[in-house]
């Protein structure tokens, strides 16, 4: 049979050691959990944050590029309008040397 033995002062202090450090330990945890759950309120809001910034941004891209388009639209056809008074300008050019050659030629006739 085993021998049962009686706890001495020093068994006792021990235990009640123990135990102050298990209630400190849980205390500390409770505390730890209290700063998590904090953090975790914080992660989410800076994570709401950024889903607003990153829908801004998005929009705004939207926008740009349509603006974009736009404005290559109307360059496109600025550059239409150029080209063809530049064709324009060639067809005259050659138009008036034509008729300059006719004249001199009537005026070489005439005299």
């Amino acid at each position: 049979m085993p021998r049962r033995t009686k706890p001495t002062d020093h068994t006792l202090v021990v235990l009640k050691q123990i135990r102050d450090a298990v209630t400190q330990t849980n205390e500390r945890i409770d505390h730890l959990s209290q700063r998590v759950d904090h953090l975790s309120h914080r992660v989410d809001h800076v994570s709401e944050s950024v889903d607003q910034s990153r829908e801004e941004l998005s929009r705004r891209q939207v926008e740009t590029e349509i603006r974009l388009a736009t404005e290559l639209t109307a360059v496109v056809g600025a550059i239409h309008l150029v080209r063809d008074a530049v064709l324009g300008d060639k067809q005259l050019r050659r138009t008036v040397e034509e008729h300059e050659e006719r004249l001199t030629a009537l005026e070489r006739r005439t005299g």
